[in-house]
């Protein structure tokens, strides 16, 4: 192949990726399109935590063992989608599927690429903060997700309700902390963030539908991988 998107959830990707292999030539490109901390985040990070794996995102190590460093684009998708059946995609809305190289420079393949989803219908940034934009959408996901799969609620039930919105923010916030501490300045506050979501509506999260599908939900990535950063920061994540 010349390029391989995965699809699947980040706790899919353990037993996936050691199959790969099958699938590539010497410039192979692998999109990652998972919502969290992807397995890559650190690789060629630079500074004291470069090359750190995340347990909570790599468990043991098999993702990075079986994707080399420089196969990685970064993709993010922004979606509303519901699995109706299996091999049947029920799209909301959103059209919108960002890229980036891990290294924040612009590249042939990262344009190849961009160029053939836009020619498909979808928007298609490509991106040379990256890892700034992993953050951002991590800041919904981290705080909206779990409470959603918790309480039953909507994204803008989530956001009205006082209670919610209030640890909403607080877990906001803890991740807000962790992402300085890894010298990433959000370009969007709290309030912005939970104006959007609102704006959004009576959405579903991902992982609400897989809790009410009965499927695994996307936890670690997302949840438990701030949670292990604050631990090694020194940045402490009560509400999370």
């Amino acid at each position: 192949a010349d390029v391989v998107f995965l699809g699947v959830k980040a706790h899919g990707l353990t037993a996936l990726a050691p199959s790969l292999r099958q699938l590539y030539k010497p410039e192979t490109v692998v999109v990652s399109t998972q919502n969290g901390i992807p397995w890559w985040y650190f690789q060629g990070h630079g500074g004291e935590l470069d090359g750190l794996r995340l347990e909570h995102v790599d468990p043991g190590g098999a993702i990075a063992a079986a994707i080399e460093p420089e196969r990685v684009v970064g993709s993010l998708a922004y979606f509303a989608t519901e699995v109706a059946e299996p091999g049947v995609i029920h799209h909301t809305e959103g059209n919108k599927m960002s890229l980036g190289e891990p290294n924040g420079t612009r590249t042939d393949r990262g344009k190849a690429i961009a160029e053939a989803l836009i020619a498909a219908g979808l928007r298609c940034p490509v991106s040379t903060r990256f890892r700034h934009e992993i953050w951002v959408k991590l800041l919904g996901n981290v705080a909206f997700n779990p409470i959603s799969a918790l309480t039953g609620g909507t994204l803008e039930q989530l956001v009205r309700h006082a209670g919610t919105a209030a640890l909403v923010r607080e877990i906001m916030a803890e991740t807000e902390a962790v992402a300085g501490k890894l010298g990433i300045e959000l370009s969007i506050s709290i309030d912005q963030r939970m104006a959007g979501a609102e704006k959004v509506g009576a959405l579903k999260t991902s992982m609400l539908q897989d809790y009410e599908a009965g499927r695994p939900m996307e936890l670690e990535a997302v949840v438990g991988a701030v949670i292990e950063l604050g631990h090694r920061l020194g940045v402490p994540t009560p509400a999370t």
